[in-house]
């Protein structure tokens, strides 16, 4: 009776040591990087805004608390974690606009400011602080549309503008011109996301007509080929636990470091603070620690260096000025 009693107690003492190995071969292996809080972003709080990313240094600006549609542009410095106000926006207010950074400049251009939406674009030059109209998008006028940089081109595509959209445009900033690709190979859709990983560009989440979208697609600038990848449904076949279902939303944000992607952000019937990695290389998806702030919608992203950085976004009626920054590598317990 006694050494039942003894085992008894002895497995008792035993279990939560097993159950915390369980776990922590889970979280250890598949959920790793820290968020930390950085210098908050100068500007008025806001959401729906836009950034691109120009050498060492990224450009927020645009977007709206609700009521008011903003002009003005920021320039953040990591290595000094300091924002400097640059040179305002000269179109309309907006947001939901798109950006992206070619040949050492910044292009903004679509969204909508209230009452209309827009087809406008702008260069953005950081060396002389100055804006310069450029050819308007050759597409429909818009908003909730994606942008990405390949190779010193721009491309632009899926929206909205009055329906949902997946055609596809790309632009030449050395000869100031539109040119027609492929269309994107997924479904039509708003309030996607797009990254750069391995040279190509990658649109995923976003809406179409009320339905969260589950595919995950890459575009070739070279063979101007979509390829679709693993969807974002189900659970991973390595046993770790990882469930791709909570992937799929709207809103959120994107970025890359290096050939690393990343979603993080957004709504699925409530708003997420969940962030994933997409490696190209074995197209496969990765937990990331939760966001550090707020959960929120229409947030901003970029990445810099070996850091990602999300900032701004929507909470119901409250909007957001923090900063955090993701170092995806840290070992968190």
């Amino acid at each position: 009776m006694k050494i039942t009693r003894l085992l008894a107690v002895l497995l008792l003492l035993l279990l939560p040591a097993l159950n915390s190995c369980t776990k922590d071969s889970t979280t250890v292996d598949y959920v790793i990087g820290a968020w930390y809080n950085r210098s908050q972003f100068e500007g008025l709080a806001r959401n729906a805004a836009v950034s691109f990313v120009i050498g060492d240094k990224a450009y927020v600006g645009l977007g709206t608390d609700g009521t008011a549609k903003y002009t003005d542009f920021w320039e953040f410095t990591p290595s000094t974690n300091t924002w400097r106000q640059r040179a305002a926006f000269p179109g309309a207010g907006r947001y939901q606009a798109v950006a992206f950074a070619a040949n050492g400049k910044g292009y903004v251009g679509t969204g909508y400011d209230g009452l209309n939406r827009l087809s406008d674009f702008w260069e953005f030059n950081p060396t002389t602080n100055a804006w310069t109209r450029k050819a308007d998008f050759a597409g429909s006028a818009r908003y909730g549309a994606v942008a990405f940089a390949l190779n010193d081109k721009g491309y632009v595509g899926t929206g909205y503008d009055g329906n949902y959209k997946k055609d596809f445009w790309q632009y030449d900033p050395l000869a100031d011109a539109w040119t027609q690709k492929p269309s994107f190979g997924g479904n039509k859709r708003l309030g996607a996301v797009a990254f750069v990983a391995n040279n190509e560009g990658y649109i995923c989440t976003g809406l179409d007509n009320g339905t969260y979208q589950t595919d995950n697609w890459s575009y070739n600038p070279s063979t101007e080929a979509w390829t679709e990848h693993r969807k974002l449904e189900g659970t991973d076949t390595n046993g770790n636990g990882l469930d791709f279902s909570a992937l799929p939303r709207a809103y959120g944000v994107a970025f890359n470091i290096g050939n690393t992607g990343y979603v993080a952000l957004g709504n699925k019937d409530a708003l997420l603070t969940s962030c994933w990695a997409y490696s190209p290389t074995d197209d496969k998806w990765y937990q990331k620690t939760d966001f550090g702030g707020s959960a929120r919608t229409s947030a901003v992203g970029f990445g810099l260096g070996n850091y990602g950085y999300v900032t701004q976004g929507a909470n119901g009626s409250t909007r957001y000025d923090d900063l955090w920054e993701l170092q995806p590598d840290a070992d968190v317990d």
